[in-house]
């Protein structure tokens, strides 16, 4: 396993890169990626509470919490208006590589979309980033067919493979990197695959990332 003392600044994600993903939930495929970011006070552990509720205060409103799977990338170094040849070819960039929960609060989100307000209370609550430990980025060689999967008491929900994104992995990196520097450190959370749906309390998670294997359970 790879670990970093490098504080996370933010986390980057990539809405709608699987066409299929987009087609679930009755949207168009976007022509360049969507990005939005989550504060580094999202991030949660696997080994940490995942909810299957969160109250919306002081309305005391209850939102069920949706999962969404994704492969992300943890940075290495800072990243600035890069070519996509100069994201391939700069060494250490890629740090490591862990799969990760994108919780979204789905009603709620659907509620500030119609009003035409911002929807981070929808994404970017405590422990809305929950990540798996990370590990080397060596066995995955040039991430053009990087196979993930997620399964809910024991049946797969979602089958990842990064040659199914819209935008690979590098190209990502380019284009984050003309809209906003990115730093070391950085989480890049890649998009979901389709199967997305809500957590219940009690579910058992099981998420594979090619060899490794973590499990985790809703409360």
């Amino acid at each position: 396993m790879s670990q970093s003392s490098t504080a996370v600044g933010k986390v980057v994600c990539v809405g709608r890169n699987y066409a299929a993903h987009a087609a679930e939930l009755g949207n168009a495929v976007p022509t360049r990626p969507l990005l939005f970011i989550k504060p580094a006070s999202s991030i949660a552990s696997l080994s940490d509470t995942i909810p299957s509720v969160i109250t919306d205060i002081p309305r005391d409103k209850n939102y069920p919490v949706h999962y969404e799977a994704e492969l992300c990338i943890r940075l290495g170094c800072d990243l600035k208006a890069a070519s996509l040849e100069e994201v391939i070819n700069t060494t250490g960039l890629i740090e490591s590589v862990a799969l990760g929960l994108d919780l979204t609060l789905r009603d709620l989100q659907s509620e500030l979309k119609e009003k035409g307000h911002p929807w981070e209370r929808a994404k970017c609550f405590d422990g809305a980033c929950v990540l798996s430990e990370w590990i080397s980025p060596e066995v995955f060689s040039d991430f053009t067919q990087v196979k993930y999967q997620l399964y809910i008491n024991d049946k797969l929900t979602q089958d990842g493979d990064s040659a199914l994104m819209l935008f690979p992995v590098y190209g990502l990196l380019s284009e984050i990197s003309y809209a906003f520097s990115l730093q070391a450190g950085d989480v890049i959370m890649t998009g979901t695959p389709s199967g997305v749906g809500i957590l219940h309390a009690g579910d058992a998670l099981t998420l594979k990332l090619g060899a490794h294997e973590w499990q985790a359970v809703v409360e």
